[in-house]
């Protein structure tokens, strides 16, 4: 008896959505489409299977369900960020379309709690994070007495900090902020070098001072650092010192070595706050000596009251080619064996699990 083959019945297409958003009549349709449309182009170009009809007051995207969807939420969580009066940028468009694209890898916050999220506010600019992981960095900043920001260039690790910082001390949470560098470039011997204190260390620390000017009137700067009210030095200094009732940042943290992490660390005292900010991947210590924030995280993982907040690429707040450079530097990187980005995507495994030196050998870094 012959069997003839079933032929299998095309699955049917699936059928195409439609959802409809009307926009309040107290918000103009520039705020939600932007200045010539730019917004609505930015959507419409992260979102091509979808047709979108703006008719006076009201937005109808119509496409493959799940995406249509995205945009209906894309448009609620606008109208919540414009509610504040906070106006939508092409970036914040940008950004909220990738956090509600990647909302479906675990639980986070919305877009609109992210964007809308106010830290600091100094002559007419907010400073609030930008993404859903520096959001992640700061809330881990008021929940944990020492919090590592590590991630690549352009992330906002130290800005952040800074901003946090600032915010502690106008709410008199801390009575001072120290700000703290290696000055690896001159060994930490600062003493061999020429002219006065002050010389020696701006070229180090001048990152921070600017930093500063963007979150402090500039002309109170000099009084609350007479004061001691804020204090800017080599990490050299910080030996010897237990640091009460204080927020410190140390940053450029890669450039320690284990010792200076250990000794850092160390200065914590009562009712104080620290921060610690480096790039694993811009290691500028002598050849063999291995850097204190790579071991760090071996040593405190698990730790009660320690917290590592891990951005990436996506997190670049600068220009979007520094994301594109580092994207692919860590290509680069992996294709050669010579992974410098390990850290970042190993950094949720216990150390049992991982590779040490960040999957590199020692004295390699």
């Amino acid at each position: 008896m012959t069997h003839t083959p079933t032929q299998q019945a095309a699955a049917p297409a699936e059928e195409a959505a439609t959802a409809r958003f009307t926009v309040p009549a107290n918000h103009p349709m520039v705020t939600v489409l932007g200045s010539g449309d730019a917004l609505l182009r930015v959507i419409e170009t992260s979102f091509p299977g979808v047709d979108i009809h703006v008719r006076g007051n009201e937005i109808r995207a119509t496409g493959e369900p799940g995406e249509v969807a995205l945009v209906q939420r894309l448009f609620d969580e606008m109208m919540l960020v414009l509610r504040t009066g906070q106006p939508m940028t092409e970036d914040a468009v940008e950004r909220s379309i990738a956090m509600l694209r990647s909302s479906g890898e675990g639980p986070g916050a919305s877009p609109a709690e992210v964007l809308t999220q106010n830290i600091l506010s100094n002559r007419g600019r907010t400073i609030r994070p930008k993404t859903l992981n520096q959001k992640r960095y700061v809330d881990a900043i008021d929940r944990h007495t020492v919090v590592f920001g590590i991630g690549p260039a352009g992330t906002g690790k130290t800005y952040l900090a800074m901003a946090k910082a600032v915010q502690y001390l106008q709410s008199k949470q801390v009575n001072r902020i120290i700000l703290t560098r290696p000055a690896v470039e001159a060994g930490e011997r600062l003493g061999f070098l020429p002219g006065t204190l002050y010389e020696k260390i701006d070229p180090y620390l001048r990152p921070l001072y600017d930093a500063l000017h963007d979150m402090i009137d500039p002309d109170s700067i000099p009084r609350l650092m007479a004061a001691g009210t804020i204090e800017v030095a080599p990490l050299a200094y910080m030996r010897g010192r237990t640091l009460n009732d204080a927020f410190i940042i140390l940053d450029e943290a890669q450039n320690t070595n284990p010792e200076q992490m250990k000794m850092f660390l160390t200065r914590l005292g009562f009712d104080s706050k620290i921060v610690i900010t480096g790039d694993v991947t811009q290691v500028d210590l002598p050849g063999g000596t291995r850097s204190g924030l790579r071991q760090v995280q071996e040593i405190l993982h698990g730790v009660e009251d320690v917290h590592f907040s891990l951005l990436s690429s996506s997190d670049v707040v600068r220009h979007k080619l520094v994301g594109r450079i580092v994207d692919a530097y860590d290509r680069y990187d992996r294709s050669t064996g010579t992974d410098h980005g390990a850290l970042h995507r190993t950094a949720g495994r216990p150390p049992a699990d991982r590779p040490r030196d960040g999957g590199r050998r020692r004295g390699g870094e």
